[in-house]
């Protein structure tokens, strides 16, 4: 149940009903139609609901505002609602505020569902893939990927729980002039490795990193030196096929490591054997959107509001990124039928994906089925400058070698800040256990809980059930605050997945953690009075369980001990 839904539900029926009962006594006029909005004041001293009912409905009553409100708050009736009154406020808002029906159904909502709180309908069952990290498989994984392969997951968990039926996939760049360059340079390094450094020249336009070197030497050391002799085609393509597998390999080991488990890996180049792109081109073509200059062929994307042509073929008869991107997206829509595909790019992408988004029509796909989380660049810091060697190997950091040095729970939890500004990874920060590290605190919380419920078991006060618990007794500011912050999961998981947001749930943990710091400095539990005692100890122990689903949800372990 979204808790937050709910009661802008109940407070819509409880105006109309106000209205109806006032215009029926002539106090406004009749046949009005009722339009506002309800939110969640940013103030509370402005109430816990605030809506607009009234100035909406001013025009077409010829009244001010104020007085419609007035008139709406006399004839409102509260009783067996979750409100406990409704005041005017302003120049005509009415401000309602929550009574303890509504913080006893906080209780028993979290509790009935258990670790399924916070499930939510939004998605009403349509199938959305979420293509995410899809490195160039030629070398290792960056800091980039490291922060995408989070919001990525942490997105799929999301939509999950949002009520989509989620596909993970990582899209294998395994074709193309950057595999042939690394057969290349996978071929210079084996045949150096057995006839010298000047046996062979190496690509200038190569991949000159260590990996490569490395991939040579297990090549040789599974074949010995009968490729030395072997035709350079065959060999560049055993090369290549070895190296690529090796690659992908050692990609699954580290994104496991990360936490992340994909239901596919997708090759482009089966998009290219099984004549896809070719395909995918020749309906275009065949619908009149292309033509042919200097020996290539264009897409004419200027047709469809872009403020250029693309090319899909060019001139030697190689198809472009763009024309396998697109065969990629018609295999993911129309082969596939997904109803909506989430790609995780770097802002750098931006151009590229306006113009992308634009080129769906040609293929008979809405635009607005494909969706984009672009993220920002991130900046690995460590003692306040920039870090981009690894201490370790000494070369530039990749995705293993900050796993080494910090845990996996501190990097998913900083790369899942929100993905449209520019983040600087505090490494010194990560690994620290006190209140200034984010993760620390969320997970201390977490774990001060799972002792006090155990320790208060020992003493003879297990967690009573939602409906043993008198909510009435929870009148303190920090009990009703933490209540109230409970109740927003499940709104947090709907905005998160409108909004393409995974960081959403990072700021609902970290202001939750707070809240309960705050509420356990405040209110004294092992000691408080009979009923007291019992109230307090339910909604300390559901704010663990909230805890819990939350952390889970952004891929971070809960401890019950720290």
């Amino acid at each position: 149940m979204n808790l937050i839904e709910e009661a802008k539900t109940q407070i819509d029926a409880l105006v109309r009903h106000a209205y109806a009962s006032a215009a029926d006594k002539g106090l406004l006029p009749a046949g009005a139609e009722l339009k506002g909005t309800t939110e969640i004041p940013r103030d509370p001293g402005h109430g816990d609901y605030a809506c607009s009912y009234a100035m909406s409905a001013a025009k077409a009553m010829r009244m001010a505002p104020r007085k419609i409100a007035e008139t709406l708050a006399a004839e409102m009736d509260l009783s067996g609602s979750w409100f406990s009154d409704v005041e005017v406020a302003g120049a005509g808002f009415l401000n309602f505020r929550l009574g303890p029906a509504w913080y006893a159904q906080v209780l028993r909502t979290v509790e009935a569902e258990g670790p399924d709180y916070g499930r939510v309908d939004e998605g009403r069952g349509r199938r959305i893939m979420v293509e995410f990290v899809s490195a160039n498989p030629t070398g290792t994984m960056t800091i980039g990927n490291a922060r995408g392969g989070v919001l990525g997951d942490a997105m799929a968990a999301i939509l999950d729980r949002a009520g989509w039926q989620v596909w993970r996939e990582f899209y294998v760049n395994d074709a193309g002039n950057q595999v042939e360059l690394f057969a290349r340079s996978v071929e210079a390094r084996y045949i150096q490795l057995l006839r010298g450094e000047d046996a062979v020249e190496f690509p200038d336009d190569g991949y000159h990193g260590d990996d490569i070197r490395d991939i040579a030497r297990r090549f040789y050391e599974l074949h010995g030196d009968k490729y030395l002799d072997m035709d350079p085609e065959t060999r560049r393509n055993d090369m290549r096929v070895f190296g690529i597998e090796y690659n992908i390999a050692k990609m699954r080991r580290d994104l496991e490591r990360y936490g992340i488990v994909y239901d596919e890996w997708f090759r482009e180049s089966t998009l290219h054997e099984s004549g896809y792109v070719a395909e995918t081109v020749a309906l275009l073509e065949k619908q009149g959107y292309t033509y042919e200059k200097d020996g290539a062929l264009w897409f004419r994307l200027t047709d469809l509001g872009a403020e250029k042509d693309e090319v899909l073929r060019r001139s030697n008869g190689f198809y472009t990124y763009f024309a396998v991107d697109m065969a990629y997206h018609r295999n993911k829509f129309i082969a596939r039928g997904f109803d909506e595909v989430i790609n995780v790019w770097g802002a750098d992408h931006h151009g590229h994906a306006i113009r992308f988004a634009k080129s769906l029509p040609a293929l008979g796909i809405e635009p607005e089925r494909l969706h984009f989380l672009l993220m920002q660049l991130v900046n690995l810091v460590r003692d306040g400058e920039t870090v981009r060697i690894s201490k370790r190997t000494g070369k530039a950091i990749a995705l293993a070698d900050l796993l080494d040095e910090i845990p996996r729970d501190a990097c998913r939890f900083f790369f899942n800040a929100k993905p449209d500004t520019h983040l600087d990874f505090d490494m010194d920060l990560a690994i620290r256990s006190d209140s200034e590290n984010p993760v620390y605190y969320v997970q201390y919380a977490h774990a001060r809980i799972c002792s006090l419920v155990a320790s208060l078991a020992a003493e003879g006060h297990p967690v009573p059930a939602a409906g043993a618990v008198d909510a009435a007794l929870l009148t303190d500011e920090t009990e009703t605050a933490l209540l109230k912050q409970l109740s927003l999961l499940p709104e947090e998981v709907r905005l998160a997945a409108l909004n393409y947001d995974p960081s959403r749930i990072n700021r609902f943990l970290t202001e939750l953690a707070a809240r309960f710091h705050r509420f356990y400095t405040a209110c004294r539990i092992k000691d408080a009075a009979p009923g007291i005692l019992e109230a307090r100890l339910k909604l300390a122990d559901e704010t663990r369980s909230v805890l819990a689903i939350g952390l889970g949800i952004i891929g971070v372990s809960a401890p019950e001990k720290m």
